[in-house]
């Protein structure tokens, strides 16, 4: 969003304009991840006082596979429509013959660009709004009041998490992933200042695969752990992030250059990235550490969603069954809506009672997810703890490994990589088996009292 900004401000933003990127290395996450961002002007017209904003994941954005999360992906171009600062609306005009030429002009474009400009056509309405409510804010309290609170509420985000520090003490850790590639950090407490240094130094380098985590996105997972710390209820924001100074080295695979590909750096490392730094704190064990990307389509439909699992156990509580944690911020799709919409179905969806990690405290169940395609479709995997389970800590067992699988018409089934693409006929399934999270202290001692 600042680099955003930035390269916004650099061209002249104006009143009547909104601005759309997905561009990885200048704020984004990953291609399917589109931004739309009007700036707000006084009423004169004449000074910027605010941005709006709204992020949404779209179904497809192009790229060599439907669904725009190939596995196979290597380059970013590979994973669809790359996009730097595009003007979406000008003086008050949307701009859809560009914006169609646009998605329609990569090598290899989106698939359905008109559920794309329907999409956007919604981010712009959501974001205004959002600058009708804001405008409304200045109206009854005047715009130095609502720009003296946005400060405050960021004051005291620096201040809650200065608290946090006050408690921390110096750690480290580091974390496997199934490629053989290690993320390392180093959290070192300054009391005095009461600042902290998050240091990924000694990360892996950059990556051939999709693999490489844009520096936003490792930014996004620090400031996520240090909220989830803050043992209050304060909105997420900048502020939280004031006390911390992050260290990532260039060209490593938390600050990749261009043109790597980033796609599961964004749902898979950025999972990887979190449990590292909770690792080194000591605050929970691992979560399953994927979001088990799975997406399907052909040239009519594209699907994309992500599996849940149970969640970590910590010091003094258990894990719960089947739920979405950490950087997944999603849900699944509803049965009904998925076969309503989509040519699948559900046939089955249960969770793995008791195969979370064991402990005196113990992580949630996983689940288990069959979906039959009525027509032929391409799918695609994106996982992660297919090899390296999720850890547990003081004392507590690690969590299972995750597997997929494709039923065939002949009844075989075919096990799947951790990342992997594939053609379904119709009448074929795919079988995703979540990794489970880790579980907290000595098993021996569950049952003993203090347990959730």
């Amino acid at each position: 969003m600042q680099e955003l900004r930035r390269t916004a401000r650099a061209r002249g933003a104006a009143p009547g304009e909104v601005w759309l990127v997905n561009d990885p290395y200048r704020g984004g996450t990953h291609l399917p991840d589109i931004t739309v961002v009007p700036p707000v002007f006084d009423d004169a017209g004449e000074t910027l006082i605010f941005w709006v904003a709204s992020r949404g994941h779209h179904a497809d954005v192009g790229g060599i596979a439907p669904g725009s999360m190939s596995p196979r992906a290597t380059t970013i171009e590979e994973e669809g429509v790359y996009i730097d600062n595009f003007k979406l609306v000008d003086a008050g005009r949307f701009r859809e013959a560009e914006l169609v030429a646009l998605l329609t002009g990569a090598r290899y474009p989106a698939r359905n660009p008109v559920q794309n400009v329907a999409d956007l056509k919604a981010q712009i309405a959501a974001n205004e709004k959002g600058v009708r409510e804001l405008r409304k804010m200045i109206d009854s309290f005047g715009f130095d009041v609502v720009q003296a609170y946005m400060g405050h509420v960021q004051d005291n985000a620096a201040e809650s998490v200065r608290r946090v520090l006050d408690r921390l003490a110096d750690c480290a850790f580091s974390y496997e992933m199934d490629q053989g590639t290690v993320i390392q950090v180093k959290i070192t407490v300054d009391k005095e200042k009461r600042e902290a240094t998050v240091d990924f130094t000694g990360t892996s380098p950059q990556q051939g695969d999709n693999f490489n985590a844009p520096a936003p996105v490792t930014r996004a997972a620090v400031l996520y752990v240090f909220r989830v710390m803050v043992e209050d209820e304060i909105p997420m924001n900048a502020g939280c992030l004031r006390p911390i100074r992050i260290v990532v080295p260039e060209g490593s695979m938390l600050a990749p250059a261009y043109p790597a590909a980033v796609v599961a750096g964004n749902v898979e490392t950025s999972q990887a990235v979190t449990n590292c730094l909770f690792g080194a704190l000591g605050a929970m064990a691992a979560s399953q550490g994927t979001m088990n990307n799975l997406t399907f389509g052909n040239d009519a439909y594209q699907y994309y969603e992500t599996i849940c699992s149970g969640s970590p156990a910590g010091p003094g509580f258990d894990g719960t069954d089947a739920v979405h944690v950490h950087m997944t911020n999603s849900r699944l799709t509803d049965p009904e809506i998925l076969e309503s919409r989509f040519p699948v179905l559900l046939e089955d969806f249960h969770v793995r009672i008791g195969s979370g990690g064991k402990g005196r405290w113990q992580a949630g169940g996983g689940t288990y997810r069959r979906i039959r395609f009525l027509e032929e479709m391409e799918c695609a995997l994106l996982s992660s703890h297919r090899r390296v389970p999720p850890f547990g800590i003081e004392g507590g067992a690690a969590g299972e490994v995750g597997h997929a699988f494709v039923r065939r018409l002949s009844g075989e089934e075919v096990p799947l990589a951790g990342c992997d693409q594939t053609l379904l006929k119709a009448g074929e399934a795919v079988i995703a088996v979540t990794p489970t999270a880790g579980g907290c202290g000595d098993p021996e001692l569950r049952g003993t009292g203090g347990q959730g």
